[in-house]
């Protein structure tokens, strides 16, 4: 868990809940579709905000491009939709990141599953 100041960590919780929402409902750019938000972690100074994100399903070649493009073309929009469904002062700049931390989970899976295969073949125990 993100240690930080717990006025950023609920403001960056309520924006993803909110860009959630906004993804699903109201923007309306094919290419965003399966953009799961995972994280938002907000500046201090609720200058920026990092928005990590996912795709949902089998990805086409290009899809992680298009979906980066998508999503930083609905940028303006996104914020200013959350100026309406949020009240802070300030509301921060979006910037968009693909988090990789499903995939290398599913790497690390599969070289762990590899290593109990081959020694479990070899014939040694586990430990």
């Amino acid at each position: 868990m993100r240690s930080g100041n717990p006025r950023t960590l609920r403001v960056g919780e309520q924006i993803r809940r909110e860009l959630s929402r906004l993804l699903q409902y109201e923007v309306k750019d094919p290419r965003v579709c399966g953009v799961t938000i995972n994280d938002v972690e907000v500046s201090g100074d609720f200058a920026h905000a990092r928005v990590f994100y996912t795709l949902f399903g089998d990805q086409a070649p290009g899809a992680r491009e298009a979906s980066q493009q998508g999503l930083e073309r609905a940028a303006g929009f996104l914020r200013a939709r959350l100026g309406r469904e949020i009240r802070i002062r300030q509301i921060p700049n979006l910037h968009f990141i693909y988090d990789h931390t499903m995939e290398e989970a599913e790497r690390l899976d599969t070289l762990i599953e590899a290593a109990r295969r081959r020694d479990s073949d070899t014939g040694e125990p586990d430990s």
